[in-house]
């Protein structure tokens, strides 16, 4: 079931109709949202998240899904495990 109506066609970002005909090596796009075209394929990118770039190669697998599912604009939080880090209390470091 397509999401857009049929006459609109698909969305495409003229952005990536000027990557299409120029032949570069590594492009930036600041755009995340429009989905990525077959033409793209075989092809390196750099894909913006808000504060660098990310180097991404366009595989088959990732054309029809959009740009910024492929650059995390957040940082992963590890979780801390207990008896690692900071020493607590302000004397701790001196009571030994």
């Amino acid at each position: 079931m397509p999401r857009r109506s049929i006459r609109k066609g698909s969305f495409v970002d003229a952005f990536f109709l000027k990557i299409r005909s120029n032949r570069e090596s590594c492009r930036k796009i600041w755009s995340r949202r429009p989905p990525i075209p077959p033409e793209l394929v075989d092809r390196s990118v750099q894909i913006y998240n808000g504060k660098t770039p990310v180097r991404c190669k366009i595989t088959e697998g990732k054309v029809g899904h959009k740009s910024g599912e492929f650059a995390f604009a957040r940082k992963r939080k590890l979780p801390r495990t207990e008896g690692r880090g900071r020493r607590e209390g302000k004397g701790a470091a001196r009571a030994s």
